[in-house]
């Protein structure tokens, strides 16, 4: 199980925190130091829809030019999300069959409760 995310985002932090509070093992991946392979994005833009991986409530997206932001599609979403990794919803949460995007105590607890 990896988590992707960036290490002082309270959210993270938070998401971090339930998993070891319940003694469940993962493995941290920083998408800021080490970046986002390519394939793992789109898979979650397949899985998820760009519309809910793109964190267009993150100042990142907000500084972007207008025209940037505009006529955004899936593959415009990637390209910016590879090229500024901090404008990807966090935590992401790879469990192998799924991923759960973003930090909702019951939602882990219910993906963690099979």
């Amino acid at each position: 199980m990896i988590m992707y995310g960036i290490p002082n985002c309270d959210t993270v932090k938070k998401a971090r925190v339930w998993l070891t509070d319940k003694g469940i093992d993962f493995t941290f991946h920083d998408y800021k130091k080490s970046g986002v392979p390519e394939d793992a994005l789109k898979s979650w833009v397949a899985e998820h829809g760009w519309e809910v991986v793109l964190n267009r409530a993150g100042t990142t997206f907000k500084k972007l030019p207008d025209e940037a932001k505009a006529g955004l599609t899936a593959e415009k979403a990637i390209a910016l999300m590879t090229e500024q990794p901090s404008m990807i919803k966090r935590p992401i949460l790879d469990l192998g069959d799924k991923r759960l995007v973003g930090f909702k105590p019951d939602i882990y607890a219910e993906a963690f409760s099979r």
